[in-house]
């Protein structure tokens, strides 16, 4: 039966695709997960302006319009860019910002900029979109407090969180495969043992004991190494609950007749478990993968809104939300709260494929 299983893996897969095609939500989230990546891999071209480049302070975003200040209409997209003037607001004194009539920006598609690395080592200077005078700026989604372009922070920025995630997920799925497939497979004293370990796994909160363990690093430590022991964190305290989903399914597939007929013809334990039980349990593998990177996503948010996930000069999305930590600030600068509309798509790609992948793996 393994053997049938084996030599149609192309038929197998060729009928998940074809089941998968008709999933308009899961077409959908594949789609945006393939974008998602490819903007984190080639963030510099996607980003329009400098992440780092300070401007205006909680500058509102820029209105796109295809009419001059004059009212006659042109096919090449500008902006007015907001610059301060001279006038103080009556209440907060402070310098009036406003649209620049007499300074039009005119945008294009593949501009120069700020130089970078396409792929960390070929130097380039083309964008996909921007300004067609490098020397000016504009700004889709508004400025944050230091004055530095939220869309071109939230796409680079992707980068660090897409990174911590799949990182994350890669390692917990790993870990509880194998915890789960060996204690599911040999049962007995082993299984006891490693499901009581488990539970002593899964009885911490595991909030609290992020928070705890996240401040065991000292403030001064290099970003790289901060980022490190968050992913360790969060990868040694989110692989047991993959295991038992794991064990599960490895006591009921040690069962079948196949997997019998194995161990009476003298196969290995090694063997049954990587050609007999592991395929079977890649299915169930795949979609929990989908499915955890979300919960990782909005773990990496919420600690870096607190401050114990990401430190500066990096850039994440849950970085960028500690800016709208006071209410007074989202009430003044709504646009401020933009960086959640990148961890609403992340989530809501990586979940529709997921549940499209879960309809077609198991259709029953």
């Amino acid at each position: 039966m393994n053997a049938r299983f084996a030599n149609s893996n192309g038929g197998y897969f060729s009928l998940v695709w074809r089941r998968f095609r008709r999933s308009v939500v899961g077409m959908i989230g594949l789609i945006l997960v393939v974008g998602l990546l490819l903007m984190a891999v080639f963030a510099d071209f996607f980003a329009p302006q400098d992440p780092k480049q300070a401007d205006i302070g909680f500058a509102p975003p820029d209105n796109i319009t295809f009419f001059r200040a004059d009212g006659s209409f042109s096919l090449i997209p500008t902006i007015y860019p907001i610059a301060e003037s001279d006038e103080l607001d009556p209440i907060t004194f402070q310098p009036l910002v406003g649209p620049d009539y007499d300074n039009p920006t005119e945008l294009g598609f593949f501009v120069k900029g700020y130089a970078y690395k396409i792929l960390w080592f070929i130097p380039s200077d083309i964008h996909l979109f921007g300004t067609l005078d490098p020397t000016k700026t504009f700004h889709i989604l508004g400025t944050d407090k230091f004055g530095r372009d939220i869309l071109a922070r939230g796409i680079v920025g992707s980068r660090i969180t897409l990174t911590i995630a799949l990182v994350v997920v890669a390692l917990t799925t790993i870990i509880g495969t194998l915890v789960g497939i060996t204690s599911g497979y040999l049962g007995g004293r082993v299984d006891a043992w490693v499901q009581r370990f488990v539970e002593f796994v899964l009885m911490f909160p595991q909030l609290p004991l992020y928070l705890a363990l996240t401040t065991l690093i000292p403030a001064t430590a290099p970003s790289n190494v901060f980022i490190a022991f968050v992913i360790l964190v969060i990868a040694v305290l989110g692989w047991a609950q993959l295991s038992r989903e794991v064990r599960s399914k490895t006591l009921s597939l040690a069962r079948i007749e196949y997997v019998r007929a194995a161990i009476a013809v003298g196969a290995t334990d090694s063997r049954i478990i990587t050609r007999h039980i592991l395929p079977n349990v890649m299915s169930h593998i795949i979609v929990a993968v989908t499915l955890a990177v979300p919960s990782v996503v909005l773990l990496e948010s919420f600690l870096g809104f607190l401050g114990f996930a990401v430190k500066p000069p990096l850039i994440s999305w849950g970085l960028m939300l500690q800016d709208t930590s006071s209410y007074s600030v989202i009430g003044s600068y709504p646009w401020i709260l933009s960086p959640v509309i990148f961890v609403l798509i992340t989530v809501f790609a990586f979940n529709a494929l997921g549940d499209g992948l879960r309809d077609a793996i198991d259709p029953y």
